[in-house]
């Protein structure tokens, strides 16, 4: 599938910036998918006003391939969302392995109804660069791509200029989620976007949750063979956002409208070092993010999404110490929570 075979209002949501929330996985006490909570999350997105999701990505889990869980997790947001709202929605689908893997997924989450597919790399750690790019390319044969650089720290490839020249002159990639949580890397990117002359054709998406709003708000200047080009980050993928939507939304907006202003809102930028305070205790920062999955859960669980902070692998759970800073941060920044709207509406989104 190529771009230009997508529905004309998805692909200018997409080509537009919006938010797509990382789909977390609900389990239940056996490590089981919940099917409740894992629907209630989808509605709670939905409503929030997200305009898309992305699912079988990092924050869903990259272990439920190995459970069997990849197709029936797609799927299940899928419906669920087909089955809420008639809305425009962007679904977003993680893919991830070797060549072969990647296409296997790509064939799959198209066959479900996904609009693209969020490439990870991490499987490629030993390539070199023309055996990347060759994988890309493959994949972006079978589905519209948005590149994504992950941070090394959960398992990223470090990426260079020159590739991500070459990723975005790849006629299906339509956006980057870029996520190294490195102001360096995150200008790399840019500038290979500018040297490809695709900064029209690809959507800008952050995905550096230490540095959210920043990223939303200021331009960037890339020059490059005697031409300087601004460019913008246009919406949001982010692990960040699958907790407290709601107020990411409505900030997401600030900032959309706030970039049209003469003069940017010093509230609006101080608000900048908050969420990153509460992304250090939801990601683990001080543990090195080994909790960040985890971190997550636990702001679902205390709002009734989710009903308790399993993951897939027995081993992964909170750090000593992230359940008090979780504490920290809720207390010091409940005006970013969205509480009061979880709680209007959990029933609903659990019935």
């Amino acid at each position: 599938m190529h771009h230009s075979q997508m529905k004309s209002d998805v692909r200018r949501l997409i080509a537009g910036g919006t938010v797509i929330p990382a789909h977390p996985l609900a389990l239940d006490a056996d490590r089981a998918l919940d099917l409740t909570h894992q629907r209630a999350l989808t509605r709670y997105y939905i409503d929030a006003g997200a305009g898309g999701l992305a699912v079988g990505v990092h924050t869903t889990q990259f272990a439920i391939r190995d459970v069997g869980l990849y197709r029936p997790v797609l799927q299940l947001a899928a419906e669920t969302a087909a089955a809420w709202t008639e809305r425009p929605l962007a679904l977003v689908a993680g893919l991830a392995g070797p060549t072969r893997q990647a296409i296997a997924e790509a064939d799959v989450a198209r066959g479900i109804g996904y609009h693209a597919g969020l490439l990870s790399l991490a499987a490629m750690k030993s390539a070199s660069e023309d055996e990347i790019v060759a994988h890309c390319e493959a994949v972006a044969r079978e589905i519209p791509l948005v590149g994504f650089y992950l941070q090394p720290a959960v398992g990223g490839v470090l990426l260079s200029a020159n590739f991500w020249r070459r990723f975005a002159q790849i006629d299906n990639v339509i956006a980057i989620k870029i996520a190294p949580f490195n102001r360096y890397r995150t200008l790399d990117v840019m500038r290979g976007i500018v040297a490809a002359g695709a900064e029209e054709r690809v959507t800008l998406y952050p995905g550096n949750d230490d540095h959210i709003l920043l990223d939303l708000l200021l331009p960037f200047e890339v020059s490059h063979a005697g031409r300087t080009q601004r460019l913008h980050f246009k919406g949001g993928l982010l692990g960040h956002w699958s907790v407290w939507t709601a107020t990411a939304i409505r900030l997401f907006e600030r900032c959309r409208a706030a970039r049209q202003a003469p003069a940017l809102d010093q509230d609006l930028l101080a608000l900048d070092a908050r969420v990153t305070d509460c992304n250090a205790a939801f990601f683990d920062v001080a543990n090195a993010f080994r909790g960040c999955i985890a971190g997550c859960h636990e702001v679902l669980r205390r709002q009734g999404l989710m009903k308790g902070i399993w993951c897939l692998d027995p081993e992964e759970g909170l750090s000593p110490g992230q359940m008090q800073e979780i504490d920290r941060v809720c207390n010091e920044h409940a005006d970013l929570s969205d509480d009061d709207f979880v709680a209007a509406n959990l029933q609903k989104w659990l019935a």
